[in-house]
């Protein structure tokens, strides 16, 4: 197994952060078929497949607002407000995602891209994890 870590600077809003890119690279470096296996190291952070670009993004981040509110319900509650919501997100958008690789290229659908999904404003920089299983 192949494995890189690569950093990626969120910010400080909420934030889906597009991937895709780095998976790219990363799975034309190893070569052949296998699986890229994408892991956010991060108890507040997730790993979606989704159509960026078009709005989707936006939605994302809209349905978490209204699923996970930014008020004051949170048991877990350092940090900012509603901080404790982060710590959810993860059992709702998982911190991992496991995509095919064929001929050193990621088998996405058309429109899917790999993003990693932020709403910690209170840690602005993500490592995330991209390893290479080859069959």
């Amino acid at each position: 197994m192949r494995s890189q870590t690569i950093e990626v600077v969120t910010g400080s809003h909420e934030r889906v952060h597009d991937i895709t890119f780095e998976c790219e690279s990363f799975v034309r470096s190893c070569g052949g078929d296998g699986l890229l296996h994408v892991f956010v190291p991060h108890a507040t952070a997730g790993v979606a497949l989704i159509e960026l670009g078009s709005g989707s993004d936006d939605d994302l981040l809209a349905a978490l607002k209204d699923l996970l509110p930014a008020d004051d319900r949170w048991k877990h509650a350092h940090g900012s407000r509603g901080h404790g919501r982060s710590h959810v997100m993860p059992a709702l958008i998982p911190p991992y995602a496991t995509v095919p690789v064929l001929a050193g290229r990621l088998a996405l659908g058309t429109w899917q891209s790999i993003a990693v999904v932020d709403l910690n404003v209170d840690n602005r920089e993500r490592q995330v994890r991209l390893s290479f299983l080859s069959d």
